[in-house]
C-alpha cells in the first residue's frame, strides 16, 4: 500500500506532535504551548519509540512497567496507572488512552525530538494528527549539543553531532513527505520563536484552529514539572525567553567546516530556500563530496541501528537485568 493510500486526514481532534532535532528549542516551545488552556502535551512520553512492545497485535503485559522504566513518563505526568490495566490491541489505542488521561479535554499529544525520523509512520498510525516541526540553525544545534555533553552523559555519547547533522536533513525529508501526503504540518524556526514569540505562537494557534492566548508568550507561571531535572534544561526552567547571546566557540574548526559543507549542499538542493540560516562563510567552503556523504551516512545508520538495539533491549530484556544495569551505572541506556 502506498503512503498516499495509507494516510487519510480525518479531523481536528487528533494528537499534536511537536518535533525538532535535539537542542533545537522543542522544550521551550512545549512549555509555551502548554500555557494554552486548550493544549496539554506530554513531555517526551516517547511511547511510539517503544513500538516493539506492541508487536503481534497487542501490548505486552508489562508495557506500562517498561515504559516507565524507559523514561519515567508515567510518574513525571502523574498518570493513574490503575485506570490503564487491561488488554490493548495496538500502540495507537494505548497511547491515546494515556495521553488523553493527561490532557483531559485539551488537545493531547507529545513533544519529542525522538520523532524526527518517524513522522510518516506516526501519521499512518494517527491520520488526524497535527505536526509542528521546529528548525534551528544547525551550527547552534551542534554547539548546544557539545555544551550539553559537558554535563549530560547522554549528549556525550559518540557521534551525537553527526546524529544531529544528518538527522536534521532526515527530519526535513519527513516533513516534506507529510506535506506531499496531505498531512497537517506546520514548520517554524527557533530563531523566529525566540525573537517574536507572539507572532509564531499565534500562527500555531491558527494552524490548530484554536484562539490565541497571551499566556503562551510568558514562562513565569509555566508548569515545567514533567521536564527532566538536568543542567541543560536550565534555560527553559527560567522566567524569560532568551534568543541566545554570544558565547565561546565550542565547535572544532573541522566540525564547523563539515556543518558548512552540509548546509551549502542542502542550500543548493532546495534552491536557496532551506536551511534559512546558511552560515557566514559558505562561499569559501569546499563542496560536500559524495565520499564524505557516503561515509557519514554509513556511520549515521550504524549509530541509529545501535539506538534501535537499545530500544529492543528495553522492550525484551529481563527487567531484573535492566535494573541491575541501571543500578551499576546509574544512568539509562537510552533517552
Amino acid at each position: 500500500m502506498s503512503d498516499k493510500k495509507a494516510i487519510t486526514v480525518k479531523s481536528n481532534s487528533g494528537p499534536v506532535f511537536v518535533v525538532g532535532m535535539w537542542r533545537s528549542g522543542t522544550s521551550l516551545l512545549y512549555t509555551l504551548l502548554n500555557q494554552h488552556p486548550h493544549i496539554a502535551l506530554m513531555y517526551e512520553g516517547n511511547l511510539p519509540l517503544l513500538w516493539p512492545l506492541f508487536r503481534k497485535g497487542k501490548a505486552r503485559p508489562d508495557w506500562l512497567e517498561r515504559w516507565e522504566f524507559w523514561s519515567g513518563a508515567l510518574s513525571r505526568h502523574k498518570i493513574d496507572t490503575q485506570a490503564l490495566h487491561g488488554e490493548f490491541p495496538a500502540l495507537p489505542e494505548a497511547m491515546e488512552l494515556v495521553y488523553r488521561q493527561y490532557a483531559g479535554l485539551a488537545r493531547w499529544g507529545c513533544k519529542s525530538p525522538g520523532y524526527f525520523d518517524c513522522m510518516v509512520r506516526l501519521a499512518k498510525e494517527f491520520p488526524d494528527a497535527h505536526f509542528i516541526v521546529l528548525y534551528r540553525n544547525p551550527f547552534d544545534i551542534c554547539r548546544s549539543i557539545v555544551r550539553a555533553a559537558q554535563k549530560s552523559p547522554w549528549f556525550a555519547k559518540p557521534g551525537m553531532p553527526l546524529r544531529a547533522l544528518v538527522g536534521y536533513r532526515m527530519m526535513k525529508r519527513e516533513a516534506d513527505r507529510l506535506q506531499t501526503l496531505g498531512v497537517r504540518v506546520h514548520q517554524i524556526q527557533y530563531e523566529d520563536l525566540a525573537r517574536e514569540p507572539e507572532k509564531v505562537l499565534a500562527g500555531i494557534c491558527g494552524f490548530l484552529q484554536i484562539p490565541f492566548d497571551p499566556r503562551m508568550t510568558h514562562l513565569a507561571d509555566a508548569d515545567r514539572s514533567p521536564i527532566h531535572d538536568a543542567p541543560h534544561h536550565a534555560g527553559v526552567k527560567g522566567k524569560q525567553i532568551f534568543a541566545g547571546g554570544k558565547k565561546d566557540e565550542v565547535l572544532s574548526p573541522s566540525l564547523q567546516r563539515k556543518i558548512q559543507r552540509y548546509v551549502n549542499f542542502w542550500h543548493r538542493e532546495y534552491g536557496g530556500t532551506w536551511p534559512l540560516h546558511p552560515g557566514s562563510n559558505g562561499s569559501n567552503t569546499p563542496r560536500l563530496g559524495w565520499m564524505e556523504r557516503l561515509l557519514d551516512g554509513i556511520r549515521y545508520h550504524a549509530l541509529r541501528v545501535f539506538d534501535e538495539a537499545v530500544i529492543f533491549i528495553y522492550c525484551f530484556a529481563p527487567m531484573r537485568l535492566l535494573r541491575a544495569y541501571r543500578g551499576a551505572y546509574g544512568s539509562r541506556l537510552g533517552a
